[in-house]
């Protein structure tokens, strides 16, 4: 079953913010699981800022544009790198009586919450959104600092 864990992200699920890739994600998900016919998007309240909140993510961001990035800002702040909690996702499926899915994810943490509660991933398929100017930052730093599968950054030129 092709599914995608999305967390919440107001600035860019609502507001289109480009400094990340939320929303593209989201759309782009939607649209592949209307392509296969079906599947599951399970949207993750709580999970704004990578689980830090609206306020702090926002502290986070001004953090950012003063040259940190993302990682350094929540650690400046005295927060978590990422504080999301998969489980009530895993919960969520094995409610559905889902027990093996295709993740749309490029966050390797997201496959390995689903594993360790029980749901089997066959396949990660990544979600491959075009970096703009905003964003080539915060996207090698998931890349390079967070594990994230995101293959098609190397065709972008480094002074990005």
């Amino acid at each position: 079953m092709l599914t995608r864990l999305h967390s919440e992200c107001l600035t860019g699920d609502a507001f289109g913010s480009r400094h990340c890739e939320c929303g593209p994600q989201l759309t782009t998900a939607l649209r592949e699981i209307v392509a296969a016919g079906r599947g599951i998007l399970v949207y993750l309240r709580g999970h704004e800022g990578r689980g830090i909140g609206l306020l702090a993510k926002l502290r986070a961001m001004k953090l950012q544009a003063e040259g940190l990035d993302t990682v350094e800002a929540n650690l400046a702040l005295g927060l978590p790198v990422d504080a999301r909690d998969y489980g009530v996702a895993a919960k969520i499926l094995h409610d559905l009586g889902v027990r093996s899915v295709r993740l749309l994810s490029n966050n390797p943490r997201k496959l390995e919450s689903l594993l360790q509660h029980g749901i089997n991933v066959v396949e990660q398929v990544p979600l491959l959104i075009p970096p703009c100017e905003e964003n080539i930052t915060y996207l090698r730093t998931k890349r390079e600092r967070l594990d994230h599968i995101l293959p098609h950054l190397d065709a972008v030129a480094r002074s990005s």
